[in-house]
């Protein structure tokens, strides 16, 4: 089946498209304009083999711009091609343009691409053609050109950062969830407030279809005066124990809380319930998500280093019963980092402080008189942790910042911190 079109983007693509950003997003919007029959352009200060410069030139030669999350809406490329005249269009907008099928979009400050990855998998466990897409990691852009455009039973289950969602100007979704707010992006955002209209773009691109927003959303809507529909709301925050999740990666918070998320819209759209309760006990989730590593002498290690904020460190410390060892720090995403220590002051036995933070952690752990060694990289870290650990502790890496001041990636520490546990010396054996 030929692409879907629109009248109104055939004209933009009669002309090269310019392609900002060649990373995952730029190399699959590229994919995608070559299947559509349309060229373009590819413009990345960095990458090899695309322009490194875009003038005011580069402007004029294109009617449509189409640019990855990584660029903020002020960039001066991006303000050359408006000046110009260009239509500009984030990748997952663009995308948006070609998908037949239905797009359940997904967004909160935590959760999110496992909510994504569950969902999609409970969907395909009962036979439905849904494909996980969007910051999850698969590009929209990607899934649009493998399926070409999708047919009208398909569903995209689409992850939507705060980056993406702030520059929608025709996606579309037929449902949203919105699991829940917290700091993070602040170093983009311009405040909390901020932040959240930016994710509320979503629900503004969902008029008519299923909203779905957790506990912490409704109150923060309350505060900035946003009225959420009456059935938008889910209560995910405190609830009972479910025995049907025993043994499953919903059993405790915070992937609890996703769950009843996913419950809610499973509801909502008629599907069994017995379904989606076997769906959870055959998901596993995506390393990196407070994964238990190893035991080593009565002391368990656990990897939770896609843990990038406060909100999601602050999770993971309610899964555990006492005190832990902390591993934590890293570049800092904005956020008053005083007061985040400060609530996570009685949950922490000792904290190990790495990366750029480092030093402002070790004065708001001073402040709140919590023990702490900072440590110039991740193997001193392990190693202090060890050292520090005895029988029955828990050492924990939930970094709560990003990770690109010291590795690739979040999960170039998560892969680097699990080695350096491996390679730990065996614990001595007592006479």
């Amino acid at each position: 089946m030929p692409f879907l079109i629109h009248d109104f983007i055939k004209p933009l693509l009669a002309q090269p498209v310019a392609v900002l950003g060649g990373g995952v997003s730029g190399r699959a919007v590229m994919v995608l304009l070559e299947k559509l029959g349309a060229q373009g352009a590819l413009f990345d200060e960095r990458q090899e083999g695309a322009r490194r410069e875009f003038t005011e030139a580069d402007a004029r030669a294109h009617r449509l711009v189409v640019f990855s999350p990584g660029f903020v809406p002020a960039h001066p490329w991006l303000e050359t091609a408006r000046a110009a005249g260009c239509e500009c269009l984030g990748e997952l907008d663009f995308a948006a343009l070609f998908w037949r099928g239905t797009i359940i979009a997904i967004t909160g400050t935590n959760g999110k691409t496992t909510l994504t990855e569950f969902l999609t998998h409970a969907l395909q466990s009962t036979k439905r053609h849904a494909g996980a897409t969007g910051n999850v990691g698969h590009p929209f852009s990607a899934l649009v050109a493998e399926r070409e455009g999708g047919v009208f039973d398909e569903i995209a289950v689409c992850e939507v950062s705060s980056f993406q969602a702030e520059v929608f100007k025709y996606f579309r979704a037929d449902s949203a969830f919105w699991i829940n707010i917290a700091e993070d992006h602040l170093e983009r955002h311009p405040g909390m407030a901020a932040y959240f209209e930016a994710k509320w773009r979503l629900f503004d691109r969902t008029v008519g279809g299923v909203m779905l927003a957790g506990s912490s959303v409704r109150r923060f809507a309350e505060s900035c005066g946003r009225v959420l529909p009456p059935d938008a709301c889910v209560e995910t925050e405190g609830q009972p124990a479910d025995v049907l999740l025993r043994g499953t990666v919903f059993e405790h918070y915070p992937q609890r809380e996703n769950f009843l998320m996913a419950a809610a819209w499973w509801h909502r759209a008629g599907l069994p319930e017995t379904a989606l309760y076997e769906a959870a006990r055959s998901f596993r989730p995506a390393r990196h998500r407070l994964s238990r590593v190893a035991e080593r002498g009565g002391v368990t290690w656990w990897n939770d280093s896609k843990a990038t904020n406060f909100h999601a460190v602050e999770g993971a410390l309610t899964r555990f019963t006492a005190p832990v060892l902390l591993i934590a720090g890293g570049k800092s995403k904005g956020g008053d980092i005083a007061a985040f220590v400060a609530r996570i002051a009685p949950r922490v036995k000792h904290a190990f402080l790495i990366g750029d933070t480092a030093p402002v952690l070790a004065a708001a752990c001073r402040a709140r008189g919590v023990p702490h060694t900072s440590c110039a990289t991740l193997a001193y870290a392990v190693q202090q942790a060890a050292e520090n650990a005895a029988g029955g502790d828990a050492v924990l890496l939930s970094p709560g910042f990003a990770s690109f001041d010291m590795f690739r990636s979040y999960q170039d520490r998560g892969d680097q911190f699990e080695q350096l546990v491996r390679d730990l010396p065996a614990p001595s054996i007592s006479n």
